[in-house]
Order: structure tokens, then C-alpha cells, then sequence
């Protein structure tokens, strides 16, 4: 009983049943606060956050449509590269079969592309990075094209180029590397773009070489006619007055004389008339 009553004692008592209720205390709260970890983390593992606030399958569906937006884009655009070669390869194709040439310049005035009609034309194995100047180095304007003559070409072709206004029928005679000598007709049109700016310029080449003989050939032939008709007209004169002077004379040796002129001269009308129709059925023959 006295033990029960020493001061020391009770103290000790006291600070056991203290000791008794925290440890009671903290093993409730560690308890309390071990489950609520638990629920936070099932709650976590149930319905996971990111970093941005978003739920994770949220994110992912977001994933998803830009994973198809992006195989969507990818598609259309091997489609347009797709449509792009085959319009390429339509054109180049159309490029090639044409009998005229075509080129075609970039603003900075060289040509990116040339079918192989102007190549053929021009008898350059290949004009690409060539300007106007060294295309055209060799070739003179008509003078019956619009006034043009001893105009420069870069200077008449100057309104296509700078996306001015096109240049129409410029008749060029244009001396070949080979040394020969064609007539061509130039074309040169802007091409420009949605907002006016300029893309190029294009080059039509037709080639006016034969056309060109063919007229020089009919204006020869008309000399020649005209020269045969005249020469005609002078035989026909010149055989009328010995006719007339043979009927009017009564002396023998000057009817003789009078009927070997004409027949001299009919002789050489035969000649002429023959020499032209050979000249004209040889013509003919070559066209």
C-alpha cells in the first residue's frame, strides 16, 4: 500500500498510461492515414491524372485523332504527289509530240524546260540555263514584223518577260549551229500567278522555213511567168510582122528570108515553152 502511495510511483504510473494512450493514438492515426494512401492510390491506379489535369484515357484519345489526322494528311498527300507526277508525265508526254516548240523561262529569264521540238528548232542539245540573248544570238528580225527591224530580240520580246503583255507573230530568221538558216515565229506569253505576280514566261516556236520557200518558189514562179509571158507577146509580134512583111513582098529571096525568121523564132518560142514547163513540172513535183 505504501508502494502504491510513493510519489515516484504514481509518476511512473502516470507516464505509463500517457505512454499507453499515444501509442494507442498514433497507431489509430498511422492506421488512419495508411488507408487513406490505400484509397488515394486505387483511386490513382483507377483513374490515373497527367501532369496537364487531363485523364489519361482523355489524353490518349486525344493521341489517337492526331495519330489519324496525321495518317489522313500523309495519305492526301501521296494522292497530290500522285496526281502531281501523273500531270507532270501527261504534259511532258504532250510536250513531246508536238511539232512546234516550247520553252519555258523563269523570272530571272533562263530556261527551265524545252521539249524536244525546240531543241530541234533551236539545234541546241540541251537550251536549259540559257537566257534570250544566247538563245537568240544568231537570229535577226524581219523587218515586216511590226516595224521591228534592227530592233534588238530581247528588246521586242521585253513586254513577255517582265509579265507586261504577250508578244505575238515575231518573225525571227535564225541561223543554226550547222550553219543553216530557218524562219520562225515566236510567241512569248506571261504566265502568271493568282495574285498577278510573275511566274515565267512561255515560248511558242513555229517553224515558217518551208512556208517561207514555198512563197519565195511562187513569187519566182510568177517572175518567171511574167518574164515568159512578155517574151511570148515579143515572139508573137516579132512573127506577126515577118507574116505581114511576107505577104506584102513580091520578091523571092526576101520571102525565104522572111519564112526562115519565123521559123527561127518559132523555134526558139518552142524552146522557151518547153525549158518553162519543165521548170514548172519540176516544181510541182517536189511538193
Amino acid at each position: 500500500m505504501k508502494l502504491l502511495l510513493n510519489p515516484i510511483v504514481l509518476r511512473m504510473g502516470l507516464f505509463l498510461l500517457l505512454a499507453i494512450a499515444a501509442f494507442v493514438v498514433g497507431a489509430f492515426v498511422i492506421r488512419r492515414l495508411r488507408k487513406n494512401l490505400v484509397a488515394e492510390q486505387e483511386s490513382l491506379t483507377q483513374v490515373p491524372m497527367p501532369s496537364d489535369g487531363l485523364p489519361v484515357h482523355a489524353y490518349h484519345a486525344v493521341i489517337q485523332q492526331l495519330k489519324q489526322q496525321k495518317h489522313e494528311l500523309t495519305t492526301q498527300q501521296l494522292a497530290d504527289r500522285r496526281r502531281a507526277k501523273a500531270s507532270d508525265t501527261l504534259s511532258a508526254a504532250v510536250l513531246a509530240n508536238l511539232s512546234c516548240g516550247v520553252l519555258f523561262l523563269n523570272t530571272s529569264g533562263l530556261v527551265r524546260q524545252a521539249n524536244s521540238a525546240a531543241r530541234k528548232l533551236l539545234g541546241l542539245a540541251s537550251p536549259i540555263g540559257m537566257n534570250v540573248a544566247e538563245l537568240f544570238r544568231s537570229a535577226t528580225i524581219r523587218p515586216e514584223t511590226s516595224g521591228s527591224g534592227g530592233t534588238r530580240i530581247e528588246k521586242a520580246l521585253a513586254p513577255a518577260l517582265s509579265g507586261q503583255s504577250t508578244v505575238r507573230g515575231l518573225i525571227i530568221e535564225y541561223a543554226t549551229r550547222e550553219g543553216g538558216s530557218r524562219v520562225l515565229e515566236l510567241t512569248a506569253s506571261p504566265v502568271l500567278a493568282e495574285n498577278a505576280s510573275l511566274l515565267g514566261t512561255t515560248f511558242l516556236i513555229n517553224d515558217k522555213t518551208e512556208i517561207e520557200q514555198i512563197r519565195q518558189e511562187g513569187q519566182m514562179r510568177q517572175e518567171i511567168s511574167s518574164e515568159m509571158a512578155l517574151g511570148l507577146r515579143n515572139s508573137l509580134a516579132t512573127i506577126a510582122g515577118y507574116a505581114q512583111q511576107l505577104a506584102q513582098s513580091r520578091d523571092p529571096e526576101l520571102a525565104r528570108q522572111l519564112a526562115d525568121d519565123i521559123a527561127n523564132e518559132a523555134a526558139r518560142l518552142d524552146r522557151t515553152t518547153v525549158r518553162f514547163l519543165a521548170g514548172a513540172k519540176s516544181a510541182t513535183a517536189g511538193f
